[in-house]
């Protein structure tokens, strides 16, 4: 990054999720009540794994890194998007962008991960119960957390250093409503082909290789399901695996309808619903879809609570 463009760049423009003032105030309200309740229910599942002696299991272990993660990523985005509800000029600082987005990006492909390991639990819990604890031992789930940790930081970096070493032009308007790597790609003056081409291939395979882990995990799992002769037990191991499938479905699709499409299929508009599913919506639906399906969760809620 060259002194003149460190001067000029001070700030970048947000548009926002929306320009029509009649619905300012609605998603205001409605948005801020999301994300309370995101930050409540996340907050909680991280408080209750931590301290409840029953939810002290690899599932209840990679639950509360799930939870950290949603509280992540939606935090590094939605105080400053409402925030930008009530101020007369949606505006963020060049260095706060960068900070905002390294920080999106850490959460995000950790929780990619974490949705993986998850997965590969259930696929031992159903697949191999007798051996479950020798198996998922602590040690070997906090290294499934913390490989994903440790590789989504350098992913961050990478990218975040990668665009803002390069020259903006004078057009400083972000066409989003937080900084994410794509919307800020067309306001560089220099060549993006490279930046563009290790977003892509980051991207796809994140996406992909998280992806087959889930894949062939359930796979199994569908195949020792399919052989068990108890419908009590097909009935038992489906219902520990419906919360997490959930979660995946939405997860991906939204990931993937953002990131793994031919550049000139992107509009910016229909990019703003999917990013407000994926870092509002989810992290909200996750603690509810794990705990009002989960009645180990509810009833250390309960507990707590008597106390």
């Amino acid at each position: 990054m060259d002194k003149h463009n460190l001067t000029v760049m001070k700030e970048f423009i947000l548009t926002g999720i929306t320009d029509r003032p009649e619905l300012q105030a609605p998603l205001f309200w409605l948005l801020l009540i999301v994300y309370m309740i995101s930050v409540v229910g996340n907050l909680g599942i991280i408080i209750l794994t931590k301290i409840d002696p029953k939810l002290q299991t690899p599932m209840h272990f990679f639950l509360r890194h799930l939870a950290i993660t949603d509280l992540g990523y939606s935090t590094a985005v939605g105080p400053k998007m409402l925030a930008n509800f009530v101020v007369d000029k949606n505006t963020i600082s060049y260095y706060f962008c960068a900070i905002q987005l390294s920080f999106f990006l850490v959460f995000i492909v950790s929780e990619i991960f974490i949705l993986s390991a998850m997965s590969y639990d259930r696929y031992v819990a159903i697949c191999n119960p007798l051996l479950y604890t020798v198996i998922m031992s602590q040690r070997v789930c906090q290294v499934l957390v913390s490989i994903p940790y440790l590789y989504s930081t350098i992913v961050s970096l990478l990218v975040t250093i990668k665009i803002f070493k390069l020259s903006f032009c004078h057009d400083n308007v972000i066409r989003h409503f937080y900084c994410d790597s794509l919307p800020l790609l067309p306001l560089l003056c220099s060549k993006t082909h490279e930046i563009e081409l290790i977003i892509l291939i980051l991207a796809a395979f994140d996406l992909i290789s998280s992806f087959l882990i889930v894949l062939i995990s359930y796979l199994l799992v569908l195949v020792a399901i399919l052989r068990m002769k108890s419908a009590e037990g097909r009935h038992k191991a489906f219902s520990t695996c419906g919360s997490h499938l959930t979660v995946v479905v939405v997860f991906y699709g939204t990931l993937i309808f953002m990131y793994v499409q031919p550049k000139s299929s992107h509009s910016f508009d229909t990019d703003k619903v999917a990013s407000i599913i994926y870092t509002l919506l989810i992290p909200l639906l996750n603690p509810l879809i794990y705990s009002l399906r989960n009645k180990v969760v509810i009833n250390a809620l309960y507990r707590t609570l008597k106390k």
